[in-house]
């Protein structure tokens, strides 16, 4: 066993003072990813400093009517939120399909946008990993590559994001807040995760010492529909193949509004960009989601082992989006959401 020191952080600045002074400390909200790394011998921290007790667990409503929600704020209180299930479903939905109920009520917000891969060849130090261990190699690529990225990936890195909720925040033009040893800074949750490119070892913007405190959610629109849903190997406590966030308002027979984001294809969550200015204006019909989705995934760059995920995914935003637009036609239950079963149990 490698020893490490624990302290128990009594306010913002005293955390970043101990990772200021410590190269090798590292930030613990809920544990459930960073405990099971530190097992695996993936990661070996010096110093473990405990942030989970900072005054960063509420949810609240902030001026603009947005929502503000604390980076110590534990999953499964977000999940069933009064609030979030109104007016942020895709949110309540994406956190009810990760985990366990045990792993939701331990895990928090901030940890868990900075959850690492699932990669087999990452979590196995007997291996070689480009984000592990930069220069080393991506056996994935030849290798076993069925759950691994088609979009978005480089020759260094073939990694996928495992987070549910980070897919839905994508959607829902989420800012994550943190603090600096130099202020504040906020910026989009889009722009939060990297692509690998050259740098695989870096999973997001964030430097040595920032320390996360809030995401804030924008306001939300009137008439939008918002659903998320996931395919995955088993029921529940499964990682993603392909998962889809999406908003979705019509007027008129035409899409006026729309976020997509997805999960499971890529190093980040991915905003479908290309897929949102198709359907702009467009009519919010079967058809016009399916073009959507085949602009999108022209972007793809699939291996033998995962190519599957491209007409998967090109299903799954097809599918959610004509639940939605139906929903939107009041075919649905009143407040936009599925009324099927809840997404842990599909």
């Amino acid at each position: 066993m490698r020893p490490f020191r624990y302290e128990v952080a009594a306010d913002a600045a005293a955390a970043m003072d101990l990772l200021a002074q410590e190269p090798g400390a590292m930030f613990l909200g809920g544990g459930t990813n960073l405990v099971d790394l530190m097992k695996l011998g993936v990661h070996a921290p010096d110093v473990l400093v405990d942030v989970s007790r900072l005054p960063f667990d509420e949810v609240m409503r902030v001026q603009d009517g947005g929502l503000r929600v604390g980076a110590a704020v534990r999953n499964s209180t977000l999940a069933v939120h009064p609030v979030v299930r109104a007016d942020y479903p895709v949110l309540s939905q994406a956190l009810l399909a990760g985990a366990s109920p045990q792993l939701r009520n331990a895990a928090t917000v901030g940890g868990n946008l900075l959850q690492r891969t699932r990669c087999l060849y990452f979590q196995d130090v007997g291996k070689p990993c480009n984000k592990r261990r930069p220069g080393s190699g991506c056996p994935a690529r030849t290798g076993v590559h069925r759950d691994l990225a088609v979009l978005g990936a480089s020759d260094h890195c073939i990694a996928t994001h495992p987070s549910d909720m980070a897919v839905a925040l994508a959607a829902l033009d989420a800012e994550v807040h943190c603090v600096t040893p130099d202020g504040t800074r906020a910026l989009p949750v889009t722009e939060f995760h990297r692509l690998p490119e050259d740098a695989p070892e870096r999973d997001t913007v964030l430097r040595h010492g920032e320390l996360i405190t809030a995401v804030e959610l924008p306001p939300p629109v009137p008439g939008v529909r918002s659903a998320y849903r996931k395919v995955r190997d088993r029921a529940s406590y499964a990682f993603a193949l392909v998962s889809v966030a999406a908003e979705l308002g019509v007027r008129e027979g035409r899409v006026a509004h729309v976020r997509l984001a997805l999960g499971g294809v890529a190093a980040k969550p991915w905003r479908a960009r290309v897929a949102e200015e198709e359907l702009r204006g467009a009519p919010a019909t079967e058809e016009a989601f399916g073009r959507a989705a085949e602009a999108e995934l022209r972007l793809a760059r699939p291996l033998s082992g995962n190519a599957y995920k491209v007409p998967l995914a090109r299903r799954l935003i097809t599918a959610v989006l004509a639940d939605l637009a139906a929903s939107a036609s009041g075919t649905n239950g009143a407040d936009g959401t599925d009324d099927a079963d809840p997404p842990e149990t599909r």
